[in-house]
């Protein structure tokens, strides 16, 4: 009845008072009576542990004006037989009483031989000791204990006096002020944090990392193939549990400008007849941060229900041959008829799927003479045809190979037989860099939708589309690595989920706004 759920309001301070030394029978509602008077409450409890009283509670008030006259007339007065103090609501970490009076105190590095006597004696010059207990495990000390001190003074002077020094076996004592679990974890943290700022902000813009590298390359193979290009900090190439290596590393240059012209120099260079790809050093999260904008900024571009990759999508072909999908607005600056290789399909148009996964467009209409096909007429009369005859041309081209290949049933499938069962080449730079620029990607495409598909048959298609945007030395090693290759199918996973997540949160907000 009484309680604020709105956190900000809350945890902001402004209003909230403060109230303990609490007789055990006040409750809610006796509190709230007691200080409603003073201004309009916005929440008001007693603090609790198993339906019993600790002896202090909370009282939020709209205004602060109301808060402060409730302190001055309150504060010092006698409620149910009990002097209450009410004071204004301090956060945990803007407190300092707890940490500046102490009577609990954490001792480590203590001697293998030590007891609890010895600890006592130890302790004991510097007052009255009320508590003293030594951590034990197979009945051997473990090195760490607790002394409870009566005075609080008492405490401070042994720990100003005992930590640091020399016991036995040449141990350093260390003594300080004992710390609740959470405390220690918080601390814990922020001083990692800090530690890990104070790093990232030394090694900015000097760190580079290096992926596909070849097994044999070591720490000082790495080094000497970057050395010429500056002074370098530290190098190394990571290696898994056994040994073996991970095929990445990191070279760490002494100024940025050292470390850029790396960059621009060593990136798609030969080591090890392998193209290195080369970069600067980034986090994991800022990596997924820069692909999931790069997504969004993507599907911004088209409607939402054709956001789809910029490299197009992949479809298992005829003869398990993997075929793209190229999309209307992908279509401008596309090689015109008679330019694609002999042999090798152009682009099919998107459309509804039909038998095998197959697009219907792949496969024609109706059947026309000699067992080819035909395209069925779309549109009404008098619509403009111009715009999409050389489409359909290539279309018929790849019909008419396919029917070639299908027409005499048994003896054509005998003939595709030995094509399906050759080996595939190892795709290498050298043979990737003889192939147009055009056509680059769809060769690599060609490669890797296979691989995919073999982990997400679904979502095959869409990964594939996503990775082409990478550089071609780093879509080599994903065809080479398949750790390489799981790692950037996990992350094209994520960022497809939360897109999907954003869209399924959006869509109810848009059809809202639509309906008022």
């Amino acid at each position: 009845m009484w309680s604020q759920r709105d956190p900000a309001l809350r945890k902001s301070g402004a209003g909230n008072i403060f109230v303990k030394n609490l007789a055990p029978a006040i409750d809610n509602k006796t509190l709230y009576d007691t200080f409603s008077m003073f201004g309009n409450i916005l929440s008001c409890k007693v603090a609790q542990k198993k339906g019993d009283s600790l002896g202090y509670g909370f009282v939020h008030y709209e205004s602060e004006d109301a808060a402060k006259n409730a302190i001055e007339r309150v504060n010092g007065m006698e409620i149910a037989g009990q002097t209450v103090q009410v004071m204004p609501f301090k956060p945990k970490a803007e407190r300092g009483g707890d940490n500046a009076k102490f009577t609990n105190i954490y001792v480590k590095n203590l001697p293998e031989d030590i007891s609890e006597e010895k600890l006592k004696e130890l302790f004991t010059p510097f007052g009255k000791i009320t508590s003293v207990h030594l951590a034990m495990q197979d009945d051997k000390p473990r090195g760490f204990g607790f002394v409870n001190f009566e005075d609080a003074e008492e405490a401070k002077k042994a720990v100003e006096a005992l930590n640091g020094k020399e016991v036995a076996d040449g141990k350093q004592l260390y003594v300080s002020r004992a710390q609740k679990k959470d405390e220690r974890d918080r601390q814990l943290r922020e001083r990692f944090e800090q530690m890990r700022a104070e790093r990232q902000k030394k090694y900015a813009g000097v760190n580079l990392y290096v992926k596909n590298l070849a097994d044999d390359v070591d720490d000082d193979k790495l080094r000497e193939a970057f050395a010429k290009h500056g002074d370098i900090v530290s190098c190394k190439v990571m290696k898994d549990a056994t040994g073996r290596t991970r095929g990445f590393g990191f070279v760490c240059f002494s100024t940025p400008d050292e470390a850029q012209a790396a960059v621009l120099e060593m990136n798609g260079a030969m080591l090890q007849q392998k193209p290195l790809y080369v970069a600067m050093a980034q986090r994991k999260e800022v990596r997924r941060a820069h692909l999931e904008a790069q997504y969004a900024a993507r599907s911004k571009m088209m409607p939402a229900n054709m956001a789809f990759p910029a490299q197009g999508m992949y479809f298992q072909g005829p003869g398990g041959i993997p075929q793209r999908v190229m999309y209307p607005q992908q279509m401008a600056g596309m090689p015109r008829r008679g330019a694609w290789p002999q042999g090798r399909p152009g682009p099919m148009m998107p459309g509804p799927v039909g038998y095998m996964g197959v697009p219907q467009g792949a496969m024609g209409g109706r059947p026309g003479p000699r067992g080819g096909r035909q395209p069925r007429p779309q549109g009404k009369k008098g619509q403009q045809q111009g715009a999409r005859r050389q489409g359909q041309q290539q279309q018929q081209n790849y019909q008419q190979q396919y029917s070639n290949k299908v027409r005499n049933g048994r003896d054509g499938q005998q003939a595709a037989a030995p094509q399906q069962a050759a080996p595939q080449q190892p795709l290498t730079i050298e043979a990737l860099a003889r192939a147009p620029d055009a056509q680059q990607k769809q060769i690599i495409g060609e490669r890797l939708f296979p691989l995919i598909q073999q982990q997400q048959p679904q979502l095959a298609g869409k990964i594939t589309g996503m990775l082409l945007e990478m550089d071609n030395g780093e879509l080599l090693h994903l065809l080479e690595s398949p750790e390489a290759r799981q790692e950037k199918i996990e992350e094209a996973l994520n960022v497809l989920r939360q897109h999907r997540q954003v869209a399924e949160t959006e869509a109810p907000e848009a059809a809202t706004a639509a309906a008022n």
